[in-house]
């Protein structure tokens, strides 16, 4: 059963999000993904999310760019924690994704990361995990350890 849902606004986000994914297994994080666009396929969107609560997933890591407002519709559908991740490739490098994530309105709160920061997306999850799971906290001391070498 995955413990964290990535969703990502297009295939062409794919390369962004493998970073998340193998930083995931590297803590041995159960994780899945899907594409899906909140301006494209919004119902779609809206059964993911659905799913992810019924599936006992305990965080979303949501990536789009320019617009980016993947990250903002799936936190206001769910009380699940969201993570953005804005990218860049648009023509202002991704500074239009990061405020479109980070500039959330009071009461559908996004947690964001870094433009391009899908591997410390990961690790936040992996925190956000940790407060009630023992061996993720423990892949997250083995991990900082080896970091810090």
């Amino acid at each position: 059963m995955p413990l964290v849902r990535i969703i990502i606004g297009s295939q062409s986000d794919l390369p962004h999000a493998v970073k998340a994914v193998e930083q995931l297994h590297a803590l041995g994080i159960d994780n899945d993904m899907y594409t899906a666009s909140a301006h494209r396929t919004p119902e779609r969107v809206k059964s993911l999310i659905e799913a992810a609560e019924k599936d006992g997933v305990k965080v979303i890591i949501a990536m789009a760019g320019m617009a980016a407002h993947l990250p903002g519709v799936i936190a206001s559908m769910t009380l699940l924690p969201v993570i953005g991740v804005p990218l860049s490739g648009s023509a202002l490098g991704g500074t239009d994704a990061l405020y479109s994530v980070v500039q959330m309105p009071p009461g559908i709160p996004v947690a964001t990361v870094a433009i391009d920061g899908a591997k410390n997306a990961a690790l936040l999850a992996a925190h956000i995990i940790a407060l009630s799971d023992s061996k993720v906290k423990e892949s997250l001391k083995n991990f900082r350890k080896d970091f810090y070498k």
